[in-house]
């Protein structure tokens, strides 16, 4: 199965990459967002989209299979490192239909696209990678 879905990309390191806003208009067209986050790290911020589906990248292996092959699936996490092994163990596995959102969530919120956020779900920490305030600072 030949690409067709991906005309807006760029290679790095042979992993096929979108940005956030090249990713967000590929959604209002049908494509998928993979969301590779761990659960804990992905409840507070969102990719608000139509269509996203939550698969750690712990869980990636043993449920790949599942993805659609028919459809653009877009691999993305917080800053674009797991969705990159995510996209370069898909296509080990024969999928041509995976790309990988260059930045994350953290671009794609940069260049103001839609996110829900949940501020009921927080993480402690003050890691860029969680994209969530310290809970209880301490003097």
């Amino acid at each position: 199965m030949k690409n067709t879905w991906f005309k807006t990309s760029f290679f790095a390191q042979g992993v096929l990459n979108l940005t956030p806003k090249e990713s967000f208009e590929l959604c209002k067209e049908g494509a998928i967002i993979v969301d590779v986050r761990e659960s804990y790290m992905n409840n507070f911020k969102m990719f608000h989209v139509d269509k996203v589906l939550y698969l750690p990248y712990s869980e990636l292996e043993n449920s790949y299979r599942d993805l659609p092959v028919d459809q653009p699936l877009i691999f993305a996490d917080a800053v674009g490192l797991r969705s990159r092994e995510s996209v370069l163990f898909m296509n080990t596995h024969g999928y041509e239909n995976a790309a990988n959102m260059a930045g994350g969530i953290v671009d794609w919120e940069r260049d103001n696209l839609p996110v829900t956020t949940d501020v009921t779900s927080r993480l402690s920490g003050s890691c860029m990678c969680q994209l969530k305030p310290r809970e209880g600072r301490r003097e």
